[in-house]
Protein backbone atom coordinates (compact mmCIF):
# COMPACT_ATOMS: atom_id res chain seq x y z
CA UNK A 1 0.00 0.00 0.00
CA UNK A 2 1.38 3.47 -1.17
CA UNK A 3 0.92 6.60 0.32
CA UNK A 4 2.17 9.88 0.67
CA UNK A 5 1.70 12.24 2.38
CA UNK A 6 -0.46 15.73 1.77
CA UNK A 7 1.00 18.92 1.02
CA UNK A 8 -0.68 20.99 4.66
CA UNK A 9 0.59 23.29 7.53
CA UNK A 10 1.84 21.48 10.59
CA UNK A 11 -1.36 22.49 12.54
CA UNK A 12 -4.41 22.35 11.49
CA UNK A 13 -7.71 24.24 12.57
CA UNK A 14 -9.86 22.44 15.55
CA UNK A 15 -13.40 22.05 13.66
CA UNK A 16 -16.41 20.77 15.80
CA UNK A 17 -20.04 20.19 15.00
CA UNK A 18 -22.05 20.81 17.93
CA UNK A 19 -24.74 17.76 19.14
CA UNK A 20 -27.49 21.30 19.16
CA UNK A 21 -26.49 21.38 15.32
CA UNK A 22 -27.73 17.55 14.88
CA UNK A 23 -30.63 18.37 17.32
CA UNK A 24 -31.33 20.92 14.79
CA UNK A 25 -31.31 19.42 12.02
CA UNK A 26 -33.61 16.52 13.43
CA UNK A 27 -36.44 18.88 13.56
CA UNK A 28 -36.42 19.62 10.24
CA UNK A 29 -34.90 16.58 7.74
CA UNK A 30 -37.78 14.59 8.04
CA UNK A 31 -39.20 16.87 5.78
CA UNK A 32 -37.62 14.57 3.23
CA UNK A 33 -35.77 12.02 4.74
CA UNK A 34 -36.97 9.14 6.76
CA UNK A 35 -36.30 7.66 10.14
CA UNK A 36 -34.88 4.22 9.17
CA UNK A 37 -35.14 0.46 11.01
CA UNK A 38 -32.69 -1.09 13.19
CA UNK A 39 -32.75 -4.38 12.19
CA UNK A 40 -30.93 -7.06 14.04
CA UNK A 41 -29.13 -10.20 12.41
CA UNK A 42 -28.52 -13.91 14.05
CA UNK A 43 -25.39 -14.43 13.91
CA UNK A 44 -23.52 -16.82 16.06
CA UNK A 45 -20.44 -14.86 16.74
CA UNK A 46 -21.55 -11.20 16.89
CA UNK A 47 -24.56 -9.58 17.88
CA UNK A 48 -25.11 -7.06 14.68
CA UNK A 49 -27.18 -4.63 14.36
CA UNK A 50 -27.99 -3.05 10.64
CA UNK A 51 -28.99 0.44 10.29
CA UNK A 52 -31.02 0.54 6.62
CA UNK A 53 -30.73 4.19 5.66
CA UNK A 54 -31.13 1.65 1.72
CA UNK A 55 -34.64 2.55 2.70
CA UNK A 56 -34.65 6.25 2.34
CA UNK A 57 -36.40 8.00 -0.62
CA UNK A 58 -33.34 8.10 -2.65
CA UNK A 59 -32.37 4.92 -1.28
CA UNK A 60 -29.26 6.37 0.72
CA UNK A 61 -28.49 8.42 3.68
CA UNK A 62 -27.10 11.76 1.62
CA UNK A 63 -30.49 12.87 1.80
CA UNK A 64 -30.51 14.03 5.52
CA UNK A 65 -27.29 16.41 4.82
CA UNK A 66 -28.67 17.51 1.37
CA UNK A 67 -31.87 18.31 2.67
CA UNK A 68 -30.21 20.12 5.87
CA UNK A 69 -28.27 22.41 3.97
CA UNK A 70 -30.64 23.39 1.29
CA UNK A 71 -33.55 24.03 3.70
CA UNK A 72 -31.50 26.84 5.10
CA UNK A 73 -30.69 28.26 1.84
CA UNK A 74 -31.91 32.05 1.32
CA UNK A 75 -34.43 32.28 -2.01
CA UNK A 76 -31.30 34.59 -3.76
CA UNK A 77 -29.19 31.73 -3.39
CA UNK A 78 -31.81 28.87 -4.48
CA UNK A 79 -32.63 31.35 -7.79
CA UNK A 80 -29.45 31.06 -8.97
CA UNK A 81 -29.72 26.61 -8.95
CA UNK A 82 -27.54 24.44 -6.93
CA UNK A 83 -25.08 21.97 -7.63
CA UNK A 84 -22.85 19.30 -6.48
CA UNK A 85 -20.34 16.49 -7.52
CA UNK A 86 -20.90 12.59 -6.54
CA UNK A 87 -20.79 9.28 -7.31
CA UNK A 88 -24.13 9.35 -7.30
CA UNK A 89 -26.08 9.18 -3.93
CA UNK A 90 -25.14 12.60 -2.84
CA UNK A 91 -26.19 13.60 -6.21
CA UNK A 92 -29.55 12.31 -5.94
CA UNK A 93 -29.48 13.60 -2.38
CA UNK A 94 -29.27 17.16 -3.34
CA UNK A 95 -31.56 16.98 -6.85
CA UNK A 96 -34.16 15.52 -4.50
CA UNK A 97 -33.89 18.44 -2.10
CA UNK A 98 -33.57 21.16 -4.95
CA UNK A 99 -37.07 19.69 -6.15
CA UNK A 100 -38.60 19.98 -2.63
CA UNK A 101 -37.81 23.65 -2.32
CA UNK A 102 -38.37 24.66 -6.18
CA UNK A 103 -35.12 25.10 -7.25
CA UNK A 104 -32.74 23.89 -10.50
CA UNK A 105 -29.88 21.15 -9.42
CA UNK A 106 -26.99 20.28 -12.24
CA UNK A 107 -24.77 17.41 -10.85
CA UNK A 108 -21.02 16.85 -11.35
CA UNK A 109 -21.12 13.01 -11.94
CA UNK A 110 -18.06 10.71 -11.53
CA UNK A 111 -17.37 8.28 -14.81
CA UNK A 112 -17.45 5.47 -12.51
CA UNK A 113 -21.37 6.12 -11.17
CA UNK A 114 -23.12 3.44 -12.35
CA UNK A 115 -26.19 3.76 -14.57
CA UNK A 116 -28.68 2.85 -12.03
CA UNK A 117 -27.21 5.95 -9.85
CA UNK A 118 -27.78 8.24 -13.18
CA UNK A 119 -30.72 7.27 -14.06
CA UNK A 120 -32.10 8.07 -10.68
CA UNK A 121 -30.58 11.61 -11.14
CA UNK A 122 -32.14 12.67 -14.81
CA UNK A 123 -35.57 11.24 -12.89
CA UNK A 124 -35.71 13.96 -10.00
CA UNK A 125 -34.60 16.48 -12.95
CA UNK A 126 -31.22 17.23 -12.25
CA UNK A 127 -28.57 18.24 -14.97
CA UNK A 128 -25.76 15.75 -15.36
CA UNK A 129 -22.38 17.14 -16.43
CA UNK A 130 -20.13 14.08 -16.96
CA UNK A 131 -16.31 13.83 -15.87
CA UNK A 132 -13.11 11.83 -14.71
CA UNK A 133 -12.72 10.80 -11.06
CA UNK A 134 -9.89 13.05 -10.92
CA UNK A 135 -11.58 16.21 -11.80
CA UNK A 136 -14.66 15.30 -9.46
CA UNK A 137 -12.00 14.20 -6.70
CA UNK A 138 -9.89 18.06 -7.44
CA UNK A 139 -13.60 19.73 -7.31
CA UNK A 140 -14.37 18.48 -4.18
CA UNK A 141 -10.82 19.39 -3.02
CA UNK A 142 -11.31 22.73 -4.22
CA UNK A 143 -15.36 23.46 -3.67
CA UNK A 144 -15.47 25.01 -6.82
CA UNK A 145 -15.17 23.98 -10.82
CA UNK A 146 -15.70 26.72 -13.85
CA UNK A 147 -17.36 24.20 -15.53
CA UNK A 148 -20.20 24.50 -13.14
CA UNK A 149 -22.70 27.53 -12.37
CA UNK A 150 -25.22 28.02 -9.10
CA UNK A 151 -24.99 27.80 -5.18
CA UNK A 152 -22.43 24.72 -4.87
CA UNK A 153 -23.46 22.10 -1.94
CA UNK A 154 -20.49 20.26 -1.03
CA UNK A 155 -21.40 16.46 -0.98
CA UNK A 156 -19.93 15.97 2.46
CA UNK A 157 -17.12 18.73 3.70
CA UNK A 158 -20.15 21.34 4.84
CA UNK A 159 -20.91 21.90 8.49
CA UNK A 160 -24.82 21.75 8.06
CA UNK A 161 -24.59 18.72 5.64
CA UNK A 162 -22.75 16.17 8.23
CA UNK A 163 -25.46 18.20 11.09
CA UNK A 164 -27.69 16.36 8.81
CA UNK A 165 -25.88 13.09 8.31
CA UNK A 166 -25.65 12.93 12.32
CA UNK A 167 -29.24 12.54 12.72
CA UNK A 168 -28.33 8.75 11.75
CA UNK A 169 -26.85 8.72 14.78
CA UNK A 170 -29.59 10.06 17.20
CA UNK A 171 -31.73 7.38 15.23
CA UNK A 172 -29.32 4.64 16.10
CA UNK A 173 -28.97 6.23 20.21
CA UNK A 174 -33.11 6.15 20.19
CA UNK A 175 -33.31 2.49 19.15
CA UNK A 176 -30.15 1.17 20.51
CA UNK A 177 -29.19 3.04 23.90
CA UNK A 178 -26.19 0.56 24.73
CA UNK A 179 -24.51 0.22 21.60
CA UNK A 180 -21.22 -0.79 21.67
CA UNK A 181 -19.50 0.04 18.39
CA UNK A 182 -20.86 1.55 15.16
CA UNK A 183 -19.33 0.90 11.53
CA UNK A 184 -20.03 3.41 8.89
CA UNK A 185 -18.30 3.68 5.32
CA UNK A 186 -16.20 6.11 4.81
CA UNK A 187 -15.68 8.11 1.27
CA UNK A 188 -15.22 11.64 2.25
CA UNK A 189 -16.17 11.04 6.01
CA UNK A 190 -19.62 12.92 6.29
CA UNK A 191 -21.30 10.53 7.57
CA UNK A 192 -19.11 9.22 10.15
CA UNK A 193 -18.10 13.04 11.22
CA UNK A 194 -22.10 13.20 11.76
CA UNK A 195 -22.80 10.15 13.74
CA UNK A 196 -19.39 11.68 15.75
CA UNK A 197 -21.52 15.02 16.74
CA UNK A 198 -24.64 12.94 17.68
CA UNK A 199 -22.85 10.75 19.89
CA UNK A 200 -19.60 11.36 21.38
CA UNK A 201 -21.25 14.08 23.69
CA UNK A 202 -24.17 11.71 24.52
CA UNK A 203 -21.95 8.24 24.65
CA UNK A 204 -19.15 9.02 24.63
CA UNK A 205 -18.18 5.29 25.00
CA UNK A 206 -19.05 3.87 22.44
CA UNK A 207 -16.50 3.41 19.46
CA UNK A 208 -17.12 4.72 15.69
CA UNK A 209 -15.08 2.79 13.35
CA UNK A 210 -14.60 3.66 9.84
CA UNK A 211 -14.90 0.43 6.96
CA UNK A 212 -12.54 1.17 3.70
CA UNK A 213 -12.14 -1.25 0.98
CA UNK A 214 -7.81 -2.31 0.24
CA UNK A 215 -8.16 -0.88 -2.81
CA UNK A 216 -8.90 2.48 -1.26
CA UNK A 217 -8.09 3.39 2.16
CA UNK A 218 -6.71 6.66 3.05
CA UNK A 219 -8.01 7.27 6.51
CA UNK A 220 -6.18 4.30 7.63
CA UNK A 221 -3.04 5.04 6.38
CA UNK A 222 -3.48 8.44 7.51
CA UNK A 223 -4.41 7.33 11.34
CA UNK A 224 -1.31 5.29 10.62
CA UNK A 225 0.64 8.51 9.89
CA UNK A 226 -0.75 11.05 11.97
CA UNK A 227 -2.19 13.22 8.98
CA UNK A 228 -3.62 13.28 6.06
CA UNK A 229 -2.64 11.28 3.40
CA UNK A 230 -2.85 10.43 -0.10
CA UNK A 231 -3.60 6.83 -1.19
CA UNK A 232 -1.60 6.27 -4.55
CA UNK A 233 -2.19 2.93 -5.33
CA UNK A 234 -6.24 4.09 -5.55
CA UNK A 235 -8.17 1.65 -7.74
CA UNK A 236 -11.94 1.71 -8.88
CA UNK A 237 -13.84 -0.95 -7.67
CA UNK A 238 -17.78 -1.48 -7.14
CA UNK A 239 -17.57 0.28 -4.38
CA UNK A 240 -17.82 3.53 -5.53
CA UNK A 241 -19.33 5.40 -2.76
CA UNK A 242 -16.30 4.99 -0.34
CA UNK A 243 -12.57 4.74 -0.73
CA UNK A 244 -11.72 8.57 -1.73
CA UNK A 245 -7.88 8.87 -3.07
CA UNK A 246 -7.47 10.88 0.03
CA UNK A 247 -8.67 12.41 3.75
CA UNK A 248 -9.02 16.25 3.16
CA UNK A 249 -7.27 18.45 5.19
CA UNK A 250 -10.91 20.02 6.73
CA UNK A 251 -11.82 17.03 7.24
CA UNK A 252 -9.12 14.94 9.29
CA UNK A 253 -9.83 16.92 12.76
CA UNK A 254 -13.13 15.64 12.67
CA UNK A 255 -11.89 12.24 11.55
CA UNK A 256 -8.50 11.69 13.72
CA UNK A 257 -10.60 11.22 17.03
CA UNK A 258 -12.68 7.87 15.54
CA UNK A 259 -11.58 4.96 17.29
CA UNK A 260 -9.74 3.46 13.67
CA UNK A 261 -10.38 2.44 10.73
CA UNK A 262 -11.04 -1.29 9.52
CA UNK A 263 -9.77 -2.52 5.88
CA UNK A 264 -11.33 -5.22 4.23
CA UNK A 265 -11.16 -7.19 0.85
CA UNK A 266 -13.68 -6.40 -1.77
CA UNK A 267 -14.45 -10.65 -1.35
CA UNK A 268 -14.90 -9.43 1.94
CA UNK A 269 -17.65 -6.71 0.65
CA UNK A 270 -19.06 -9.08 -1.59
CA UNK A 271 -19.64 -12.13 0.94
CA UNK A 272 -21.08 -9.43 3.55
CA UNK A 273 -23.61 -8.15 0.78
CA UNK A 274 -24.52 -11.62 -0.07
CA UNK A 275 -25.30 -12.83 3.79
CA UNK A 276 -27.46 -9.45 4.29
CA UNK A 277 -29.60 -10.36 1.16
CA UNK A 278 -30.20 -13.88 2.06
CA UNK A 279 -30.62 -13.01 5.80
CA UNK A 280 -32.56 -9.83 5.46
CA UNK A 281 -33.54 -9.31 1.82
CA UNK A 282 -31.85 -6.09 1.94
CA UNK A 283 -29.44 -5.14 -1.34
CA UNK A 284 -26.82 -3.06 -0.22
CA UNK A 285 -24.31 -1.08 -2.37
CA UNK A 286 -20.78 -1.61 -2.40
CA UNK A 287 -19.92 1.10 0.51
CA UNK A 288 -22.83 -0.25 2.46
CA UNK A 289 -21.21 -3.79 1.94
CA UNK A 290 -17.84 -2.22 2.97
CA UNK A 291 -19.51 -1.45 6.52
CA UNK A 292 -21.47 -4.72 6.82
CA UNK A 293 -17.74 -6.55 5.96
CA UNK A 294 -16.44 -4.32 8.38
CA UNK A 295 -18.15 -5.00 11.09
CA UNK A 296 -18.08 -9.06 10.17
CA UNK A 297 -14.69 -9.08 10.81
CA UNK A 298 -14.88 -8.82 14.62
CA UNK A 299 -12.11 -5.94 14.68
CA UNK A 300 -15.55 -3.43 15.78
CA UNK A 301 -15.00 -5.28 19.27
CA UNK A 302 -17.40 -6.83 21.50
CA UNK A 303 -20.56 -5.82 22.31
CA UNK A 304 -23.76 -4.86 20.08
CA UNK A 305 -22.09 -4.07 16.98
CA UNK A 306 -24.33 -1.35 14.27
CA UNK A 307 -23.02 -1.11 10.72
CA UNK A 308 -24.96 1.75 8.65
CA UNK A 309 -25.94 0.35 5.76
CA UNK A 310 -25.65 3.15 3.77
CA UNK A 311 -27.21 2.71 0.56
CA UNK A 312 -28.51 0.39 -2.16
CA UNK A 313 -28.01 1.93 -5.30
CA UNK A 314 -26.49 -0.75 -7.22
CA UNK A 315 -27.15 -2.21 -10.75
CA UNK A 316 -28.86 -4.96 -10.14
CA UNK A 317 -26.86 -6.91 -12.93
CA UNK A 318 -23.92 -5.87 -11.39
CA UNK A 319 -25.29 -7.26 -7.75
CA UNK A 320 -26.31 -10.20 -9.49
CA UNK A 321 -22.72 -11.17 -10.61
CA UNK A 322 -21.25 -10.39 -7.35
CA UNK A 323 -23.26 -12.20 -5.27
CA UNK A 324 -23.85 -15.05 -8.03
CA UNK A 325 -20.08 -15.16 -7.70
CA UNK A 326 -19.96 -15.64 -4.40
CA UNK A 327 -22.24 -18.47 -3.84
CA UNK A 328 -24.51 -19.60 -1.36
CA UNK A 329 -23.64 -19.22 2.38
CA UNK A 330 -24.86 -21.14 5.59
Amino acid sequence: MAVRKLSMPITLPRRHIPLAAVRDAATAVYGAAIRTPLVRVELPDIDLYLKLEVLQPIGSFKIRGAYNVIRQLPPAQLADGVWTVSAGNAAQGVAFAARKVGARCSVMVMDTAPDTKIRAIERLGASIVRASYDECWRTVIDHRSERMTGYFVHPFDDDRFIAGNGTVGLEILEDLPDVSAIVAPLGGGGLLAGISAAVSELKPDIRLYAAEPETAAPLSASLAAGRPMFFDNWTPSFVDGAGGKSVLETMWPLLEPLAGSIVVTLDEVVRAMTLVAERTHVIAEGAAGCAIAAALSGRAGSGKVVAVVSGGNIDLSKFASLVGACGPRS
